[in-house]
């Protein structure tokens, strides 16, 4: 990729990071964040379709930066515990929890689901997935397997005292392979 559009996409990640640290994720318009990372709207643009484009790569990329990516998932054994990527993402979350509680919690969750549904079809086809042999179409096995994911962690995230990630982890273990309960 041109070095240009990854430093441009890094300063639009990284202005809305920053600006929603301080502000609801509702009230921070395209402007504000084109502003904030020293380009125009129409960059904004060539690189964004709207502002929850944005959150999910910026959130994807804050996770890959984290090591919390989950593509350790790929060959990770389907034990008891959770596999350590599970535990790295949601350590990650709870490092950004005021920023995943906006994301998960309001008209953005669509749009901070769709990378990891992507991600969890491409991990679900190198495990060898087939539509065939499951019996669901592999998006919806995605969008399944994502929405519960997600949904693990935004309960998790509404709970005061926030409990440790390693807890959120296992829960959501639990959901995705163990259905033993």
């Amino acid at each position: 990729m041109d070095p240009r559009v990854v430093r441009t996409r890094g300063r639009l990640q990284d202005a809305l990071l920053a600006l929603a640290r301080d502000h609801p994720l509702e009230s921070i318009a395209v402007a504000d964040v084109a502003e904030r990372a020293g380009v125009n709207r129409s960059s904004f643009y060539q690189h964004y379709t709207d502002k929850e484009a944005l959150l999910a790569d910026a959130l994807s990329a804050q996770a890959l930066a984290a090591g919390a990516d989950l593509s350790e998932l790929v060959t990770t054994d389907v034990g008891p515990e959770p596999p350590d990527a599970l535990r790295r993402w949601f350590a990650h979350v709870a490092d950004h929890d005021t920023l995943y509680r906006q994301a998960l919690g309001g008209a953005t969750a669509p749009e901070a689901a769709a990378g990891i549904q992507d991600f969890v079809a491409d991990i679900a086809r190198r495990m060898g997935f087939t539509e065939l042999d499951a019996g669901i179409p592999l998006d919806v096995f995605a969008a399944g397997m994502t929405w519960s994911l997600l949904g693990v962690a935004a309960s998790w995230l509404e709970r005061d005292p926030l409990p440790a990630p390693e807890i959120a982890a296992g829960w959501a273990w639990r959901m995705l392979v163990r259905r033993d309960f």
